[in-house]
């Protein structure tokens, strides 16, 4: 089984999942949770920080994809930082940096909500 968590933080508006270990097939159920949970909460300036993400599949790319258009119609937006370089590469190869504003450092992103 994979290890992996998210956890919730707050910097001002926006919502932070703080995302660690593995996310695949067996955990992305968890982070559509977390997508879900903000949603309900009506926080949809979210950040995903991947600083703790050591792996990425399909099936969790797959949940970002599945809600970002739900998220950007409620007048947020899903935004990436932290991404360690091999989790940055299954990104890129995917052409992920076209479709979200993908940074290095969580405090660029949330400036990236505080001026849009």
């Amino acid at each position: 089984m994979s290890n992996f968590s998210v956890g919730f933080r707050n910097s001002g508006t926006v919502q932070i999942l703080d995302l660690k270990g593995e996310l695949d097939a067996h955990t992305a159920s968890e982070l559509e949770a977390a997508i879900q949970k903000c949603q309900a909460d009506n926080q949809v300036q979210i950040i995903i920080n991947g600083a703790n993400l050591l792996y990425i599949s399909s099936a969790g790319l797959g949940v970002f994809m599945a809600y970002i258009e739900e998220v950007r119609e409620c007048g947020g937006d899903i935004k990436i930082a932290a991404l360690q370089p091999k989790v940055y590469n299954v990104f890129d190869l995917l052409g992920f940096p076209m479709l979200f504003d993908i940074v290095d450092l969580e405090e660029d992103a949330v400036g990236k909500f505080v001026v849009a």
